[in-house]
């Protein structure tokens, strides 16, 4: 994994965890806004299974298991779509909060990716 990129997906999950707690708590329901913040992890997740799959081939290896990294990394790309749709289905104010939950679920994903990839010693 690359660290910087990293940082930047970690600091784009909490803004819009943050983002979608407070608006939720806020009475407010889901919008471009709660929404648009997941689309943009979401595309950063995308872009980090792009990097995955490179960086070994690139001299990169993990030190990490690789499978608990990949494990991770599919659960971290599964859960924005899915608060989305339950957001777009429900549409509460809760459910802008449970957009910010799984927001921030994935922050905390992502760095441990990190410290499998380049912390841990199989």
């Amino acid at each position: 994994m690359i660290l910087w990129f990293t940082v930047v997906q970690v600091v784009v999950a909490v803004v819009a965890g943050v983002l979608g707690i407070v608006l939720g708590l806020a009475g407010r329901r889901p919008s471009d806004l709660s929404v648009g913040g997941l689309a943009l992890l979401e595309l950063l997740l995308i872009a980090q299974i792009v990097i995955a799959i490179i960086a070994p081939l690139a001299g990169n290896p993990p030190t990490g298991s690789l499978l608990e990294y990949w494990v991770y990394l599919v659960s971290a790309a599964l859960i924005p779509p899915a608060a989305v749709v339950w957001a777009l289905l429900e549409r509460s104010r809760w459910s802008t909060v449970i957009m910010g939950v799984g927001a921030l679920a994935v922050a905390v994903m992502v760095w441990r990716m990190q410290v499998i990839w380049t912390v841990q010693v199989a």
